[in-house]
């Protein structure tokens, strides 16, 4: 079968570790033909071109500026995303008939393009919903239902829409995802919408005792205390104001020491706050290269999971994989509206409580540095639900069972 993969997501391997290259590369494995469409950012100075390996050819097409620019560019270059990955195909896979298009959100402006190769080809078509937009967008503020910034929120959700009709699976991740497309999109098939979660290769990315005291010595991480530690984006969408409210709250949580590691948007709050209110217990960090972020995170004791109150649809953010394969407890202080609270509790590998009361939030994390004894159990809990339920051959049997079955009769 020839798949292609259309993403936002910068990669130039299917040997990198990402919860997209690790798919393709489960359906490279499995003897399928990957053919992947990767941008390159006009600012890195990359022209397109296309690498070659066993069983996939990934094109990395040369797009404008989304990320780091200003509002005017990145708003044309997302516009203008949906021809270029058109005349893309055109051009590179002319002669490549598709057997199935697998796409992702975001973005929702890919449409053109999918919808050019579905009728070109006859192809089956999978989406791995990953973000709900525009409403996310509205629900933190960043766009509006009415006025001027309406006209924008119904470009898009007309494009949505679209996107939804163009699928013939929908694969969200968690059953609270499901729920909320089939009741906001009534014109949506209910059979077509399932879970197909965010999954990865399963690797142990725990560390021994040892070890963690050379990685904690190494960045500089007290051997004696409690680690929590956030990594990934800091922006609108984690609720940062929040975080930090709760952190200086923290600041006099005996044997608590609060680790941040990323950057994005709102770093500069976090970078603030410790540079005016010089807190002992909190170190911020920017983003490490992967496997060194993946060993640090080993060395910790507990990850943190942030998201805005504000959120009416269900986020379920992929840093969570990257803790439990670690074999690190989970701290998720969310809306009520997303169920990942509901998984980490049920599979008792973690904690949750709401990103509306920080007084509750220090009471959890005061509970949680006084039963350190169970932190060790909790983690192992996450590996066994990670193994279980988050493997990439699980997503990967989720999207054959369907669309390559039905293909082939």
């Amino acid at each position: 079968m020839n798949i292609l993969f259309l993403t936002l997501v910068e990669f130039d391997s299917l040997n990198q570790r990402h919860i997209y290259t690790d798919l393709l590369r489960e359906f490279a494995n499995n003897g399928h033909k990957v053919f992947a469409i990767s941008p390159i950012e006009k600012r890195k100075g990359k022209e397109t071109n296309l690498i070659e390996e066993k069983n996939s050819i990934i094109l990395r097409l040369k797009i404008g500026n989304i990320q780091k620019t200003n509002v005017i560019e990145k708003g044309i270059s997302t516009i203008t995303i949906e021809s270029i990955f058109k005349r893309a195909i055109k051009r590179y896979f002319s002669n490549v008939k598709f057997d199935l298009i697998i796409f992702s959100t975001p973005p929702i402006t890919l449409v053109g393009a999918i919808e050019y190769v579905k009728k070109r080809d006859g192809s089956k078509t999978y989406l791995l919903l990953k973000d709900i937009f525009p409403q996310n967008a509205v629900d933190i503020g960043l766009m509006s239902t009415k006025g001027l910034k309406g006209l924008l929120y119904n470009h898009f959700r007309n494009k949505e829409k679209k996107l939804y009709r163009l699928s013939d699976r929908i694969g969200c991740m968690s059953q609270a995802n499901v729920d909320y497309v089939i009741q906001q999109n009534p014109f949506i098939d209910p059979n077509i919408v399932e879970v197909c979660p965010n999954s990865i290769e399963v690797v142990d990315k725990s560390v021994d005792y040892s070890n963690r005291n050379l990685i904690r010595e190494k960045y500089g991480i007290p051997q004696d205390k409690i680690v929590f530690v956030y990594g990934g984006n800091l922006g609108k969408p984690q609720g940062i104001p929040f975080l930090i409210e709760c952190l200086k709250k923290c600041s006099f949580v005996k044997d608590a020491f609060f680790l941040i590691v990323g950057d994005g948007t709102e770093y500069h709050l976090i970078d603030e706050f410790l540079r005016i209110d010089n807190p002992q217990n909190v170190k911020l960090m920017k983003r490490l290269p992967r496997d060194d972020y993946d060993t640090m995170v080993g060395s910790c004791d507990v990850g943190m999971i942030f998201l805005d109150h504000r959120f009416t649809i269900p986020n379920f953010p992929s840093r969570l994989l990257s803790y439990m394969q670690a074999k690190v407890p989970v701290l998720a202080v969310t809306d009520p509206n997303t169920d990942i609270g509901k998984v980490i509790v049920e599979g008792n590998f973690g904690w949750w409580c709401e990103s509306n009361d920080s007084d509750l939030v220090v009471k959890k994390i005061e509970t949680i540095v006084q039963n350190k004894t169970d932190l060790k159990d909790r983690g192992t809990n996450a590996w066994n639900y990670v193994s279980n339920h988050y493997s990439v051959k699980h997503s990967y049997e989720i999207i054959t069972n369907d669309l390559i079955t039905a293909h082939s009769d």
